[in-house]
């Protein structure tokens, strides 16, 4: 992908920084840059447009799998499907004894694993690829020449899924326990139905309530931003290689280097963008499933 570098080809650092920069608007659909760790005056249109599409696409699939079900012997997608359902309902049941809540959290961590899931997967595109069409195209439309296709490599969407989570929490909260029961709960637990242990016993309640919603949001940031730089990392060296190529210099290794450090994390990657939908789908159930316990 080209830089805003005119005349000369991007260093190593130009390259990251833009694969890094974002598809930015304000809410009047004008271009933006964001000026602050935390902007709210902006939001970043690549993110939502992948993950819309990475939604849309598992909606999809999960309906193409219940609409194609049969009686008889299933097909492999359809078994594929049945067995990705019944592993959520399993774990489910598991966290949440209440069975009329599962009606409803079970389909959601079922949608939460996919959705992550495909969004996650966008990792596994090559680097410049997206990207390079958008070059030609984007400035064409009157855009900037930014675009990052892994929704879940950015924070303000993995926070905004684990708040979605936290909602989803306070409301079974009221529902399982009532407003009443529950405003008791914030001031009792975890120390004791004291009254001069209200107070810190309310502070500690908020103070949990935060961490897991950021927890929950970082740690999936983490491992796919950990893992979209090491791909740019290794375009990096193929990058290289190309730019100076002479199969007699030490340069030639690089192409080596690529095609192995490439096939090596990208099989790895399998397993990370897996194991990471399946963590966030897990924990959306335990921190569910704490909102119906007692304290």
């Amino acid at each position: 992908m080209a830089s805003e570098t005119v005349g000369h080809a991007p260093s190593a650092g130009q390259y990251i920084q833009h694969h890094l920069h974002h598809l930015q608007s304000n809410f009047s659909f004008e271009a933006a840059s964001q000026k602050s760790i935390v902007d709210f005056s902006l939001f970043n249109v690549d993110s939502l447009i992948w993950s819309v599409v990475c939604g849309a696409l598992g909606c999809w699939l999960l309906w193409l799998g219940a609409r194609r079900a049969t009686s008889g012997v299933p097909g492999r997608f359809q078994a594929a499907v049945e067995i990705l359902a019944e592993m959520v309902e399993n774990q489910a049941k598991g966290v949440i004894h209440n069975a009329k809540s599962r009606k409803l959290v079970s389909p959601l961590a079922l949608t939460v694993f996919v959705w992550i899931f495909m969004m996650n997967a966008m990792d596994m595109l090559p680097v410049d690829w997206i990207p390079a069409m958008w070059h030609s195209a984007g400035p064409a439309m009157g855009y900037k020449d930014y675009m990052r296709v892994v929704p879940t490599a950015d924070l303000s969407t993995t926070l905004g899924l684990s708040v979605s989570v936290l909602l989803v929490c306070l409301f079974y909260n009221v529902k399982i326990k009532g407003v009443g029961g529950w405003a008791h709960e914030l001031v009792a637990a975890p120390f004791g139905d004291k009254l001069f242990l209200y107070p810190i016993n309310f502070v500690m309640q908020i103070i949990e309530f935060i961490a897991k919603t950021v927890s929950h949001g970082m740690r999936l940031f983490g491992n796919m931003f950990a893992g979209e730089l090491v791909f740019m990392l290794v375009a990096l060296m193929g990058g290289a290689w190309a730019w100076q190529f002479n199969p007699v210099s030490g340069g030639f290794w690089l192409a080596v280097g690529h095609v192995i450090a490439g096939s090596a994390w990208a099989i790895f990657h399998i397993l990370v963008i897996t194991l990471q939908a399946f963590i966030f789908m897990m924990l959306t159930l335990i921190y569910v499933g704490q909102a119906h316990d007692s304290h």
